[in-house]
């Protein structure tokens, strides 16, 4: 109802569990990374437990876009069932064929044991997914142990994450699921935000679905929070009520009012009556000190003035002004032209050559030409690196190159663009033979995250390095986590990527919003080797004029 009046692409306090809007505080972000460890795991249980709203299932959709190709999930959302009946839901959601009709226990366990036997044997990793398993009965866990029994000599050959509420850890604390317990090799409790987080995620979905202004003041994330417990569903819930009263009301933004009264609507709570008196005359009574006091310095001023001997300096404000009023000429202030919010393709160019436009803009950033063939394999012959992903607006930010975004107009037709710069309100795409400057809003309306940039590998850098590993790689590893860090690189002639290496990797991977695993895969080597590369194009304006 609200969206046209606040100028939003989306509904932005959506409860639905939107990858897009994931709001990764640090303990999303080890969720995340837990979530991932038992993806990539030598099988066994991984456990995530939460309260309700925290975030799990959210989560868990945001591990699902990064699930590696050689891996085969089942996701299982409501598991109260019997035992034959999630064996039955498991065959069907992996498309393992078994008997029709077939009710016994052993007959689907048997085709769901030579199913995980082929898996292996053709290279795949199988995962089982179960959310809300706190509905899940001892029975039906103690089977779930039962199918982790199949495994070859290096690894258990399925991986089974339960996602639950608190009461799921309690439940694994009793005698007989003790074996289940101890199977268990990564558990994580995702807690509520803390004060200054949920501003933080009030900003970041506000900021995702197109808000051009503040709609909710610092002023008031107090007490959002204090309200909320720091809950992001709950965070959704008021906030949304909270936009709806500020609609109704014909308002700017949330009021500290308004919020209240959401907060009444939201956890049906009954007004405090009883203390509307005795707050009303405190206020009376505060703005008629104020009153007295600003009247009483009046005319102590006035007084001071009119006593003071001829031709005594008057106050320095006084002075200032009557210099202005009396030297300066009055210049006439106009309003900063208003940026627009939609970014078009322009009427003269061929919209189908958009993609080889933009690219050729990209490469001229680079100080390169486009040939027009395969950018990627192009950007490779010029000793650059192709990274293509969905991503947000601060992950770009924190990659700080140009890069070509795939856009769509008013009426859902595509096109290619250049992101050339980006500042805290604005973005400038070359975009045909134009350079054109839009307001944020644009990319929240037109953009879903599809964007290809260009980064260069140092020659002594490699896409993967592994703990344990020596050699150039890792000191090129040290170098760079130094200078990221602040820090004088002590290398020595063949060092180690040891625990206290890994430790300054997840500093690094915090710091950029990476998941902080402390694996030095291609997006962290990405982040390092722009590090102090001064030659290549910023999106971000260079600070200090460099």
């Amino acid at each position: 109802m609200y969206q046209q009046y606040f100028g939003l692409a989306e509904a932005p306090f959506s409860i639905a569990p939107d990858p897009r809007y994931l709001y990764l505080s640090q303990r999303h972000q080890e969720a995340l990374a837990h979530l991932l460890y038992g993806v990539s795991g030598d099988g066994g249980f991984v456990l995530l437990t939460g309260e309700v709203g925290a975030g799990k299932t959210t989560v868990c959709r945001c591990l699902l876009q990064q699930i590696p190709a050689s891996c085969d999930v089942a996701y299982i959302f409501n598991p109260r069932l019997t035992v034959e009946e999630l064996l039955s839901t498991i065959c069907v959601e992996f498309g393992i064929a078994c008997p029709t009709g077939n009710a016994s226990i052993k007959v689907f366990v048997d085709c769901i044991n030579a199913y995980l036997l082929d898996a292996h044997a053709r290279g795949r990793h199988t995962v089982l997914i179960i959310d809300e398993a706190q509905n899940l009965s001892a029975d039906v866990l103690e089977q779930m142990r039962l199918l982790t029994n199949l495994e070859t000599n290096e690894r258990k050959l399925l991986q089974i994450i339960l996602l639950g509420q608190p009461e799921l850890a309690l439940m694994l604390e009793r005698p007989e699921l003790r074996q289940l317990s101890q199977r268990i090799v990564a558990r994580y409790h995702l807690g509520p935000l803390t004060k200054a987080e949920v501003a933080a995620y009030v900003r970041h979905r506000l900021e995702i679905s197109g808000a051009r202004r503040q709609l909710f003041p610092a002023a008031l994330m107090g007490r959002v929070y204090r309200l909320s417990g720091g809950v992001p569903r709950v965070v959704n819930v008021l906030c949304d009520r909270a936009l709806l009263g500020t609609y109704v009301q014909g308002k700017e933004r949330v009021d500290r009012a308004t919020l209240a009264q959401a907060a009444r609507e939201v956890f049906h709570l009954e007004p405090h009556r009883d203390l509307v008196r005795p707050l009303l005359v405190a206020l009376i009574l505060a703005l008629g000190v104020a009153l007295a006091t600003t009247l009483y310095q009046l005319e102590l001023s006035e007084t001071q003035t009119a006593m003071a001997p001829a031709g005594m300096a008057r106050p320095a404000a006084q002075s200032i002004a009557a210099g202005q009023a009396k030297d300066t000429p009055v210049r006439e202030v106009k309003p900063a032209a208003a940026l627009p919010d939609t970014l078009e393709w322009p009427a003269d160019e061929p919209r189908s050559r958009s993609k080889a436009i933009a690219y050729a803009a990209l490469f001229r950033a680079w100080g390169a030409d486009y040939n027009g063939a395969d950018a990627c394999r192009q950007a490779e012959n010029l000793g650059l690196r192709c990274r293509g992903a969905r991503g947000g607006l601060e992950e770009l930010r924190r990659l700080n190159r140009p890069a070509v975004l795939l856009l769509r107009d008013e009426q859902g037709r595509s096109f290619h663009a250049a992101l050339i710069a980006l500042a805290d309100k604005s973005a400038t795409f070359a975009i045909g033979a134009e350079t054109r400057t839009v307001a944020l809003g644009a990319l929240a309306a037109q953009w879903a995250g599809q964007y290809t940039l260009l980064w260069r590998m140092p020659p002594d850098a490699q896409e993967t390095i592994r703990s344990g590993e020596r050699g150039a790689a890792v000191q090129w590893l040290i170098r760079q986590l130094a200078e990221a860090q602040g820090r004088v690189s002590a290398s020595g002639k063949d060092p180690l990527f040891d625990d206290v290496l890994e430790r300054q990797v997840k500093q690094f991977q915090l710091a950029q919003g990476l998941i902080p695993d402390g694996a030095v895969g291609p997006q962290t080597v990405m982040r390092l080797a722009g590090v102090g590369d001064r030659s290549a194009p910023n999106l971000l304006p260079r600070q200090g004029g460099q």
